[in-house]
């Protein structure tokens, strides 16, 4: 699936299934509420944290999938290309940053 198909996928389940878009600012919010729970699975599972029995069954491709899902949300409701948006940015990185990780000695 392209990124483009995902935003197609997402606007008609939102429209039909969903009814509508919850507006910007709670989705805002909504994606805040999914990357703490993507960051409490790596702080817990990948970092120096203990894992909570409670968090063992999280599955991380879900979470990630979830924070995918209202980003997709945010772009079709504010007009964003996300595949031109993406696109552009890796441009961007590309230029500015085509020397920069070469010479990191740190990632070395």
């Amino acid at each position: 699936m392209t990124i483009k198909e995902a935003q197609q996928v997402v606007d008609k389940w939102i429209t039909t299934t969903g009814v509508r878009y919850f507006n910007e600012l709670t989705n805002t919010a909504i994606l805040a509420e999914e990357v703490g729970e993507v960051a409490r699975i790596m702080a817990r599972r990948y970092g120096e944290q203990s894992e909570k029995e409670s968090d063992k069954n999280k599955d991380l491709g879900d979470e990630l999938a979830d924070v995918l899902w209202v980003l997709i949300c945010l772009a079709n409701q504010t007009g964003v290309d996300l595949t031109e948006a993406f696109q552009k940015n890796l441009e961007k990185k590309s230029m500015r940053d085509k020397d920069r990780h070469q010479n990191n000695r740190k990632l070395r």
